[in-house]
C-alpha cells in the first residue's frame, strides 16, 4: 500500500468525526440543511438589517472609498485598499466559481443562480462587519518588525470576551480560531487547490497517456516554488501579484463568458424566465423550489467566505485610520465574487442549455462543456483559469495561516519561516496524492472557523453600528462643506 493511502485510511476516523460535528445536517422535507450553514445565513440576514441594508444603501460610497476618494496621506498599514480587496478576492474567486456554481445548478436546478446572488447581496453586510473590526483591533509592530501589522477575528475575539469579563474565555475562542485557521489553509488552501490545478492541467495535456501522468510532485513542485516565491516578500509581494492576477483572471473568464452568452443571445430571454420560475414559482413545485433555495444558498455561503473571518485578516494590513471605510470596501468582495462572477458561470450554464443532458452532480466538466458549446478550445482557457484561481488562493490563504500562527507562537522570523515550508511542502504533497480525508478534515477546519468569529461579530454589533453612525455623520459633513 502506497504511503498516501496509509495515511489517508489513518486519518480517515478523525476527519469523519470532525465533519460529522462541524457539518452536521437536519433533515427538512428531504433535504440535508447543514447547520454551519444556517448559523451563515442568519448572521447574513441579521447584519443586513442591523445595519439598515448597508449593502445596497452604501454600494456606490463603497465604490468611491476603493477609489481612493477618502484617502489621507501618512496613513498607518502596508498595502493600499485595491491591494487590501484584491488579496481578499483572491482567496475567495477559485474554483466554486467555476465547478460550485455547476454543482448547484446540477443538483438544484436553474433557480440556484437566483438565491446565488441574493444569497451574496445580504453577505455583504456580514463582510462589511468583520472587515471594519480586523481593521479597528488590529496590533501595529512587533519588535523585530515594527511596521508590520496583524490583524484579523483572533484580536477581536479577544478584545469582545475581554470587554465583558470573560478574559479566558476570549483567549479560548481567539486560540480556537487561530488553530482551526492554521490547519484550514494548509488543507484548503495547499492540498485541495494543487490537486485539482494539477487534475485539470492532466486533462488537457492527454490525461493518463499525457506527459504529466504520475508526474504530481512535479507540478506541484513547480507551483511551490512559485509560491513561495511571492509569500517570502510577505504581505506587500502577496498584496502586489493578487492585484494583478485577480482583475486579469477576472477578466479573462468574465470576457468568455460573455462571449458565449453572445452566441446564445436569442436564448437568453427564455433562460431568465427559467432561472426566475425556478426560483420562485409554486407551479415548479415546493420541491424544486427548496432545492434551487438550498443549493444556491450553499454555493454562495461557501464561495464568498463572508463569516469565515479570513477577509479581516488581509484587510487589516490596509493602509486606513478609518476602519469603516475599509468595511465599506470589503464589502464589495461578495457582490464581485458571488453576484457577478458566479453569475457568469450561471448564465453560461444555463443559457447553453448543457445541464440538461447531465446525468447528477456535475462540477467542473458541467462548466467546461457549457463553455465549449459556444467556444470549442474554451478547455485550455478553463485550464489557465483553474490554475490562476488556484495559484492566488494559495498565497492569500498562506498569509491567513501565516498571521494566525504567529499568534499562536509570537511574532518570530522562525515561526514565520517554518510554517512558510510547511505550507510549500503540503502543495508538493497536494498534487502528488488523494489525501481526500485530510481534505475533508481541513474543509472542516475551514468552516469551524466561523463559529467563534461570528459569536465575536455579534458581540460587537452594536460598537460597530455606533462607528458607522459617527462615520456617516462626518461624511454627510464634509458634503456639506464642500
Amino acid at each position: 500500500m502506497q504511503i498516501d493511502n496509509v495515511i489517508d485510511s489513518a486519518f480517515e476516523p478523525i476527519s469523519n468525526a470532525v465533519a460529522a460535528v462541524i457539518f452536521y445536517s437536519i433533515p427538512v422535507m428531504g433535504f440535508d440543511i447543514k447547520i454551519v450553514l444556517v448559523w451563515l445565513v442568519v448572521a447574513a440576514l441579521f447584519f443586513s438589517v442591523y445595519f439598515g441594508f448597508i449593502n445596497i444603501r452604501y454600494f456606490g460610497h463603497a465604490i468611491d472609498v476603493l477609489r481612493g476618494k477618502f484617502d489621507k496621506a501618512n496613513e498607518v498599514g502596508q498595502i493600499n485598499r485595491f491591494q487590501a480587496l484584491m488579496t481578499s478576492l483572491s482567496g475567495t474567486v477559485g474554483l466554486g466559481n467555476i465547478a460550485g456554481v455547476a454543482v448547484a445548478i446540477s443538483v438544484g436546478g436553474p433557480g440556484a443562480a437566483f438565491w446565488m446572488a441574493i444569497m451574496g447581496l445580504f453577505a455583504m453586510s456580514t463582510k462589511f462587519t468583520e472587515v471594519t473590526l480586523g481593521v479597528k483591533y488590529r496590533q501595529h509592530g512587533s519588535e523585530r518588525h515594527p511596521e508590520a501589522v496583524s490583524g484579523g477575528p483572533m484580536y477581536y475575539l479577544r478584545s469582545a470576551f475581554e470587554r465583558h469579563r470573560f478574559p479566558n474565555l476570549g483567549k479560548l475562542m481567539a486560540g480556537w480560531f487561530a488553530v482551526c485557521c492554521v490547519g484550514g489553509t494548509i488543507g484548503a488552501g495547499g492540498l485541495f487547490q494543487a490537486n485539482q490545478a494539477y487534475q485539470q492541467a492532466l486533462t488537457v495535456t492527454g490525461g493518463e497517456a499525457g506527459f504529466l501522468a504520475d508526474k504530481g510532485w512535479l507540478f506541484g513542485l513547480f507551483m511551490a516554488i512559485l509560491v513561495g516565491l511571492v509569500i517570502i516578500g510577505g504581505i506587500q509581494w502577496i498584496a502586489a501579484v493578487a492585484s494583478r492576477i485577480v482583475p486579469a483572471m477576472a477578466i479573462i473568464y468574465i470576457v468568455a463568458g460573455l462571449v458565449v452568452i453572445g452566441f446564445h443571445y436569442a436564448a437568453i430571454p427564455s433562460a431568465m424566465q427559467t432561472i426566475f420560475e425556478m426560483a420562485l414559482y409554486p407551479q415548479a413545485g415546493l420541491g424544486a423550489v427548496m432545492g434551487a433555495l438550498l443549493m444556491g444558498v450553499q454555493r454562495a455561503t461557501f464561495s464568498n467566505e463572508a463569516g469565515l473571518g479570513s477577509a479581516a485578516i488581509a484587510h487589516s494590513a490596509v493602509k486606513t485610520d478609518v476602519p469603516i471605510s475599509q468595511g465599506m470596501v470589503g464589502m464589495l468582495g461578495p457582490f464581485i465574487d458571488t453576484v457577478v462572477i458566479c453569475m457568469v458561470t450561471a448564465l453560461v450554464i444555463v443559457i447553453s442549455g448543457t445541464y440538461v443532458a447531465g446525468g447528477g452532480i456535475e462540477g467542473v466538466e458541467l462548466t467546461s462543456r457549457a463553455f465549449a458549446s459556444g467556444i470549442s478550445w474554451f478547455p485550455y482557457v478553463l485550464s489557465l483559469t483553474v490554475f490562476l484561481f488556484a495559484y492566488s488562493t494559495m498565497i492569500s490563504w498562506s498569509y491567513y495561516g501565516l498571521k494566525c500562527a504567529t499568534y499562536l507562537f509570537g511574532e518570530r522570523d522562525v515561526v514565520e519561516g517554518l510554517y512558510k515550508i510547511i505550507f510549500c511542502a503540503f502543495i508538493v504533497v497536494g498534487a502528488s496524492t488523494q489525501l481526500s480525508n485530510i481534505i475533508l478534515f481541513t474543509d472542516a477546519m475551514v468552516f469551524a472557523m466561523a463559529i467563534p468569529n461570528i459569536i465575536g461579530l455579534y458581540m460587537l454589533a452594536p460598537e460597530v453600528k455606533n462607528d458607522l453612525k459617527i462615520y456617516i455623520q462626518q461624511i454627510k459633513a464634509s458634503q456639506n462643506n464642500d
